[in-house]
C-alpha cells in the first residue's frame, strides 16, 4: 500500500481502507464512519477553496474538541493551508497576537464555550489578514459551519482533486504556538512528512489497532490531543471519541458506556479518576494509557494498572518543537521505569545531554536535552532570530529541558533550565524534590519553586494537594521532608492548596506559583 504523502491524503486513504468502521463518535452519541469522514473532508476542502484559501495560507481553529474540529482541520489542510490551533483558554489579546503573527486568513471558532463568547473576545483586535470567522457551532459572531460548507458546493469536484494533487509532503501541516510563559508565543512549523513519520512509529509503539476506541480528553490544540490523538487514530483505524471538558464522572461513564480501550492524559487525569468512586463503573475495556510529566508517582502507575485495570501504561517526553515526541517507554518496562523515566529516544532521532558550556555530561549527571533528527521543527514562523537561538548550526534543537540519562539510555526529565534554583551553591531540581514529596502518605500532588532567601540565596517552597481523607499540617510536611531528603533540598515553606494551577493540557503553571510565592514574601 502506498504511503499517503500528507495528512489529508491519509484521511482519504483511511476512508477507503476502513470504510464503514466508526471514525468519530461524538459526546452526544452521533457517529461518522471513515467513509463519511472522507466525504466530509472533501466538502470542507471545497468550502475553504471557495473562500479563497490558497496553498500556503494559514487557517486558525479556536474551539473545544469535537468532530467538526477534526473535519475542519483536515479540510483546510486538504486546501493546502497550515493549521494554527489556538488554546481555548486564551483571552482576546492573546488570541489576537497569534492571529496577527500567523497571518491567519480564516478563523474557525464557536459562538460560546463554558460561558465564553469567543468572537466577542476579539472585539477591538486589529486583524488585517483575517477575512472571515466561521462558527463550528452556534450562529452568533460569524458564518455558521453549515452555511460555509454550502457555499463551497461548486468547488466539490475538480478543484479539490487539483488542490490535493498539488500538495507536497514537505508543505507545512501546522504551526503550533508555544505557551509564551517566558515571552511572546512563537509558532513552531512542522510538515506533513515529519508528523506522519513520527506518529506512524508512535501508533505502532502504543499498539493502536482498528478495533480500539480512543477517548481524547487532551485538547486538540495541543500535540497530545491532535497528533498523538486523532492523527494516530487515522493512522491505525481506531475510533476517535472526542471529549471537550474533563469531568471525572463523565469520563468514567464514557469509558463504561462506550467500551473505551485507549485513554491517554496527564497524571492529573488519572489521579482525578482514582479520587472518584471508580469501582462503580465497568472499566474492563481499558487497555492502553500513556502519560507524561516531570513527576509521575510510581504508585500512580501501579494503581492505573491494578485499580483502573489498564494493561499497558507508558510514559513519554516531547515538545511542540519536535512534533510532540522525543522519547518513549516500552510496554515491557517496569512501573518504576515508567514512572521515573520518559523512556529512550525514538527511532531516527539523536539525543544528547550537555552542560552550560555545550559539553556532553556523564551518565547520571543532569544536562540540557538536545535533539536532532527528522521531527525537529522547520523553525519558528516569521522569527529567524528565535529559530537561530533554538537550533544551532549543527542542527541540534536546544530544548531548555534538563534530564539525567541512565546506563540503559533512559532519560528522566528533571526540570526546565529556568526552573533550576541554587540553594547555598547546590543545584536543586524541583521535579526531584516533588518526587520525594509524593512519597509522603498524605500528599497527592506537589509542585516546588525556588524563593529568595537572605542567607542561602534561594530555598525551596512546596505547594501540595493532600489525598482525599488525609490530613497533614505544613509543619508536619516540612519535618517529614527534612527526614527524607538532603537539607538543602527540603522545602523551608509549604502551602497546602485545594488544587494546583494547571493549563489546558494539565501541566502545572509554575510561573503562577512563583508569583504566589513572591506575593506571600512581599516581593
Amino acid at each position: 500500500m502506498d504511503t499517503p504523502p500528507t495528512i489529508p491524503h491519509l484521511a482519504l486513504a483511511a476512508a477507503d481502507r476502513f470504510g464503514a468502521a466508526t471514525a468519530v463518535r461524538a459526546e452526544d452519541g452521533s457517529t461518522l464512519s471513515y467513509r463519511a469522514l472522507g466525504e466530509a473532508v472533501r466538502d470542507a476542502a471545497a468550502a475553504f477553496i471557495a473562500a479563497g484559501v490558497a496553498r500556503g495560507d494559514r487557517v486558525a481553529v479556536w474551539a473545544p474538541n469535537s468532530p467538526e474540529w477534526i473535519v475542519a482541520a483536515l479540510g483546510l489542510q486538504a486546501a493546502g493551508a497550515a493549521l494554527v490551533p489556538l488554546n481555548t483558554r486564551l483571552k482576546g489579546r492573546e488570541a489576537g497576537y497569534i492571529l496577527r503573527n500567523s497571518g491567519a486568513r480564516l478563523l474557525l471558532t464557536v459562538s460560546e464555550f463554558l460561558g465564553v463568547d469567543y468572537p466577542g473576545l476579539l472585539a477591538g483586535e486589529s486583524l488585517p489578514a483575517l477575512r472571515e470567522i466561521v462558527l463550528l457551532s452556534g450562529d452568533r459572531g460569524g458564518t455558521p459551519w453549515t452555511a460555509f460548507l454550502a457555499a463551497g458546493a461548486a468547488s466539490r469536484g475538480a478543484p479539490v482533486a487539483q488542490r490535493l494533487a498539488s500538495l507536497s509532503p514537505d508543505d507545512l501541516s501546522d504551526i503550533l504556538f508555544t505557551s509564551g510563559t517566558t515571552g511572546q508565543p512563537k509558532g513552531a512549523m512542522t510538515t506533513h512528512r515529519q508528523n506522519l513519520r513520527l506518529f506512524r512509529m508512535y501508533a505502532a509503539r502504543l499498539g493502536l489497532r482498528p478495533d480500539d476506541r480512543y477517548l481524547i480528553v487532551n485538547p486538540f490544540f495541543h500535540t497530545f490531543g491532535y497528533k498523538a490523538g486523532w492523527l494516530s487514530c487515522l493512522i491505525s483505524g481506531a475510533a476517535i471519541h472526542p471529549h471537550a471538558v474533563f469531568d471525572a464522572r463523565a469520563v468514567l461513564r464514557r469509558v463504561a458506556d462506550e467500551r473505551i480501550t485507549v485513554m491517554p492524559g496527564p497524571p492529573t487525569l488519572y489521579q482525578g479518576l482514582l479520587a472518584e468512586d471508580f469501582r462503580a463503573y465497568d472499566l474492563g475495556s481499558l487497555r492502553v494509557a500513556i502519560t507524561g510529566a516531570a513527576s509521575v508517582p510510581v504508585e500512580l502507575v501501579r494503581r492505573m494498572r491494578s485499580d483502573l485495570g489498564i494493561d499497558v501504561v507508558l510514559t513519554a517526553y516531547g515538545l511542540t518543537e519536535t512534533c510532540g515526541v522525543v522519547t518513549m517507554c516500552a510496554p515491557s518496562d517496569s512501573p518504576e521505569t515508567i514512572a521515573r523515566t520518559a523512556g529512550k529516544v525514538v527511532e531516527g532521532l539523536e539525543l544528547k545531554l550537555v552542560d552550560d558550556d555545550g559539553r556532553a555530561v556523564p551518565t547520571g549527571q543532569p544536562g540540557e536535552v538536545l535533539v536532532r533528527g527528522h521531527c525537529v521543527m522547520q523553525g519558528y514562523f516569521d522569527n529567524p532570530e528565535a529559530t537561530a537561538e533554538a537550533i544551532d548550526a549543527d542542527g541540534w534543537l536546544h530544548t531548555g529541558d534538563v534530564a539525567v540519562q541512565d546506563e540503559r539510555g533512559y532519560i528522566a526529565i528533571t526540570d526546565r533550565k529556568k526552573d533550576v534554583f541554587i540553594v547555598g551553591g547546590f543545584n536543586c531540581y524541583p521535579a526531584e524534590i516533588e518526587n520525594l514529596l509524593l512519597d509522603h502518605p498524605a500528599v497527592l500532588q506537589a509542585a516546588v519553586v525556588g524563593v529568595p532567601d537572605e542567607r542561602m540565596g534561594e530555598v525551596a517552597k512546596a505547594f501540595v494537594v493532600l489525598r482525599p481523607g488525609q490530613r497533614a499540617t505544613q509543619a508536619e510536611i516540612i519535618a517529614w521532608a527534612r527526614r527524607h531528603m538532603a537539607n538543602y533540598k527540603a522545602p523551608r515553606a509549604v502551602e497546602i492548596l485545594e488544587a494546583l494551577p494547571v493549563n489546558a493540557s494539565g501541566k502545572v503553571q509554575r510561573f503562577l506559583l512563583r508569583q504566589r510565592a513572591g506575593a506571600a514574601a512581599g516581593v
